[in-house]
């Protein structure tokens, strides 16, 4: 089950629903929900190795281009991070701290990269800096939704699997760990947020992408 990432853990989010970017709707008709994940081998946790073949071509990599003009040169500077697909039809979830510079800035250009190497040009659907969360969205169709799984089922000591595009560099990369801890009480930059804590390893780029 995925959930939203960010650089100190993971937080839940339910995000099929209103996002600021003033009166901003992800949708309001009736789209046909993913199921529940069920395990295999019957019945029994999936290895590192199963659940990040099962979902890798549900995670993404995200750049945020910038066109910077520097004593009259225009140069262009880049920030990564990580997203998740929630929709066949090509609403991705990620931060909103990856996207931020394009929600200040209309002529920000977000790209969003797949494991099998096809790129697309996404644009801000809407975002909740409070809770750091975001929904850009891409021209796709037919694309794999991650399984947005339940916060309140977690237990200590499960087992975790971040996959995410650390450095920015490093695109699809998976890390594993345990949940360390539930309902952290955590304030960044003046939010109060309550998160998952992990292990696994997250670095700069894995923000957004997904905690299996």
């Amino acid at each position: 089950c995925a959930r939203v990432g960010g650089g100190a853990g993971v937080g839940g989010a339910a995000v099929y629903s209103r996002l600021s970017q003033p009166e901003t709707v992800v949708y309001e008709g009736e789209r046909p929900q993913v199921q529940t994940v069920v395990n295999s081998n019957d019945g029994q946790p999936m290895t590192a190795e199963e659940l990040y073949a099962a979902n890798l071509a549900s995670c993404v990599g995200i750049t945020v281009n910038t066109e910077v003009n520097i004593f009259g040169q225009i140069t262009t500077s880049a920030a990564s991070g990580s997203g998740f697909v929630l929709t066949q039809d090509g609403y991705i979830v990620t931060n909103y701290h990856v996207i931020e510079d394009a929600a200040e800035d209309s002529s920000v250009t977000i790209e969003v990269s797949f494991a099998n190497g096809d790129k697309y040009t996404a644009k801000l659907v809407g975002g909740e800096q409070d809770n750091d969360v975001a929904i850009i969205k891409i021209d796709a169709t037919g694309l794999t939704p991650a399984v947005i799984g339940d916060s309140d089922k977690l237990a200590v000591g499960e087992t975790t699997v971040a996959v995410g595009n650390p450095l920015g560099t490093l695109s699809n990369t998976v890390t594993q760990g345990i949940v360390s801890a539930l309902n952290r009480q955590v304030t960044v930059q003046n939010n109060d947020m309550t998160l998952i804590q992990t292990d696994a390893s997250i670095s700069p780029g894995n923000s957004g992408g997904g905690l299996f």
